[in-house]
């Protein structure tokens, strides 16, 4: 599993074996929500879709998950047909493609918590 970790303008990556790990790392080095993408290679929607995303990236930590690596075999049986597919911060978001208003309302409230919270 690939970790990307948007902080300031560096692009930190890294890869972990589990998902609640590589948040815990990039997490602790931000409050920003983690937008995670089930994916696989190759993924025409998926590229599509981070193009959509790219002028939000500065306001999330984008993880990626290959569904067909063996690690994933449980995303895969899930997701194989879906793909992309979107978490964020670990509750569904959207599958197909990007939902933008929905993105942008499910991360204004993320981002409001997190400065309630600060």
């Amino acid at each position: 599993m690939m970790v990307l970790c948007f902080l300031s303008r560096t692009l930190q990556l890294a890869r972990y074996s589990s998902s609640p790990l590589g948040r815990q790392l990039c997490s602790a080095s931000s409050n920003k929500p983690v937008l995670t993408l089930f994916t696989k290679k190759p993924c025409p929607l998926c590229d599509e879709a981070k193009e959509v995303l790219e002028p939000y990236k500065r306001r999330f930590i984008l993880q990626e998950v290959d569904i067909t690596l063996p690690e994933n075999s449980s995303w895969y049986d899930k997701y194989k047909y879906d793909i992309p597919v979107f978490h964020l911060n670990g509750k569904f978001l959207m599958k197909h493609q990007v939902d933008i208003q929905k993105f942008e309302d499910q991360l204004m409230k993320l981002e409001l918590q997190n400065d309630g919270n600060q």
